[in-house]
């Protein structure tokens, strides 16, 4: 198969949310957004779990903010997509678009 790295349904979602956040993608914002642009909810715990993920793959990096008073002196963990993240939703979304080709007559609308 080679050393391509495909993503999956939520990790695309993980990605996607980093993007829309830009420079306050965090934990709980992407959270927030994926609940909001989906109406599915999801644990930190997997939000987490799938950017530590998507770090390794090289699809985002990190850093670590000021501490806050409103946190309690704790700081947050920020996301940034990465040009191969960036690729990857790329990658994904034409995949999507091949497998649908030609289905609208069973799905139902246009495609």
């Amino acid at each position: 198969m080679g050393t391509r790295k495909f993503l999956g349904e939520f990790e695309q979602l993980v990605l996607l949310a980093v993007l829309r956040l830009r420079e306050d993608a965090y934990g709980m914002r992407i959270r927030f957004e994926i609940k909001e642009r989906t109406n599915r909810s999801v644990s930190l715990g997997a939000i987490y779990t799938t950017l530590e993920r998507l770090e390794t793959k090289g699809f985002v990096s990190s850093w670590v903010g000021e501490p806050t008073p409103e946190r309690g002196g704790r700081a947050k963990k920020f996301f940034k997509l990465e040009a191969a993240g960036q690729q990857a939703l790329q990658e994904a979304q034409s995949i999507k678009v091949n497998m649908m080709s030609g289905l609208a007559s069973v799905l139902g609308g246009t495609r």
